[in-house]
């Protein structure tokens, strides 16, 4: 009977393994869904004007993205979400990370700005809030300033049509 139990380890471990391969490790549970977005003081990326987040985000839908001029999949995300912008009516909010202003403008003078207004997060405190540890990141927001989505890496169109599209459908009606 002992005999067997190297055995019986072995395809236990080997089961947890191959069960764990097969999960996208873009999709962890975010402890945030379901809680308010956090309602720090913040600096326009713009205007250098300061307000609170949440003011920013009540009574629509918002898709929320980290992004940074030094973060190549940020550019090759960056047409992606023009195109949202261009086709929708989804109110676009930008958080430039850990960035400085120059390089930002410079981003955005090169690539074109979807976002009706961005964030300026250079030291990184919204970011830690949010729990980002990569760029580019993007949440979905909903009409009371609650995380509904979070999603790591670049918007693809398979993941717009097939995860955050139909959310924001849901959450307007």
């Amino acid at each position: 009977m002992w005999k067997f139990l190297p055995l019986v380890l072995f395809v236990v471990l080997a089961w947890f393994l191959l069960d764990g391969l097969g999960k996208d490790p873009k999709k962890l549970p975010s402890p945030l869904i379901g809680k308010a977005f956090p309602d720090l003081e913040v600096v326009d990326f713009e205007t250098g004007e300061k307000y609170l987040t949440q003011d920013k985000l009540k009574d629509k839908v918002s898709l929320v993205n980290v992004w940074a001029s030094w973060c190549v999949t940020c550019r090759a995300e960056h047409k992606m979400l023009n195109d949202i912008a261009a086709t929708s009516d989804l109110h676009m909010v930008g958080i430039n990370y850990k960035d400085t202003k120059k390089e930002g403008k410079r981003f955005l003078d090169i690539l074109g700005n979807p976002f009706k207004f961005i964030i300026f997060d250079q030291q990184g405190k919204l970011g830690l809030e949010l729990g980002v540890y990569a760029t580019p990141e993007t949440f979905i927001i909903d009409q009371q300033g609650v995380i509904r989505f979070k999603h790591i890496g670049e918007i693809t169109p398979t993941i717009w049509k097939n995860e955050i599209l139909p959310l924001i459908s849901k959450l307007k009606i």
